[in-house]
């Protein structure tokens, strides 16, 4: 498939059947989460604790559908590049299996009225957010082993998309640098001030103090951004040697670019200002 058909809205039902073809198995497991957000939206309403200010249900919600988004990313790109049967095995199950578990466990401390992520309260909760902290650990591996194989075999696609997988990938592990700097060197998200203060609606990152969730989110999201940018490109360049050495060059400063404004919403954070003061 083409990239350009990624852009054709009589396209999708096409693109539904690649996923399918490409992993049914990630693409399974990317409409389960789509379905618990929708459950989770439901539930909400009907719940008045609040977590940190905030709604129990409203972090596993924003996590179920990031992770969906995760799913689908990883589903098509094991279709882009060449594994070995164990390594797909190992990328495809094993990323199921750790982000499902980190799903699990974040709707289960909603479920109990506590904080999932730097809870350390008691012997129970800290078991839990370690073995959160195992599973992602598992999952980035598993993700820095798909990036090498972009990096280090030459899969037959165009140059800037190719490109805009590679620097998506070293966007994507960065932000999962700065969450484990999260959790092992702040052990909260918010600098200056305590977790759980005045935040922006739906995401929550504070408006009074640093709040080091914007970078990770920002970073995390760079492995969606600059592939499709690389892919737009890549139909735009077709067919023209110049033009798909322009479109390289434009991929390379977008995701430079990208990257900076990551840096500069971690330092920023690290500062203790918020993204918007209000």
């Amino acid at each position: 498939m083409s990239a350009r058909s990624l852009y054709t809205s009589s396209q999708l039902p096409r693109a539904i059947e690649e996923l399918l073809r490409r992993s049914p198995v990630l693409f399974t497991a990317a409409v389960a989460h789509v379905a618990l957000l929708v459950l989770l939206l439901g539930v909400a309403p009907l719940d008045a604790r609040l977590v940190l200010g905030v709604n129990p249900w409203l972090k596993p919600a924003k996590f179920a559908a990031s992770i969906a988004i995760y799913l689908l990313t990883i589903n098509w790109l094991v279709g882009d590049v060449a594994l070995p049967p164990r390594g797909r095995k190992a990328v495809v199950w094993g990323t199921v299996a750790t982000v499902s578990f980190e799903m699990i466990a974040i709707a289960m401390q909603a479920a109990r009225g506590v904080a999932s992520h730097f809870n350390r309260s008691s012997l129970f909760d800290g078991v839990v957010f370690a073995l959160m902290g195992v599973a992602i650990l598992v999952n980035t591996g598993l993700a820095a082993y798909l990036a090498s194989r972009f990096w280090t075999t030459r899969p037959p696609l165009p140059a800037p998309y190719l490109w805009g997988i590679r620097l998506g990938f070293v966007l994507f592990l960065l932000a999962c640098a700065e969450g484990g700097f999260m959790s092992e060197h702040n052990n909260a998200h918010s600098v200056g001030v305590a977790d759980g203060g005045p935040g922006l609606p739906i995401v929550n990152w504070s408006t009074r103090g640093g709040d080091l969730r914007a970078a990770h989110f920002f970073g995390m999201h760079g492995l969606q951004a600059v592939p499709l940018f690389g892919a737009w490109l890549s139909a735009r360049a077709s067919g023209s040697a110049p033009r798909t050495r322009r479109a390289v060059r434009w991929v390379i400063a977008f995701g430079v670019a990208y990257g900076a404004v990551a840096l500069g919403l971690f330092l920023m954070a690290l500062a203790g200002q918020p993204l918007i003061r209000m």
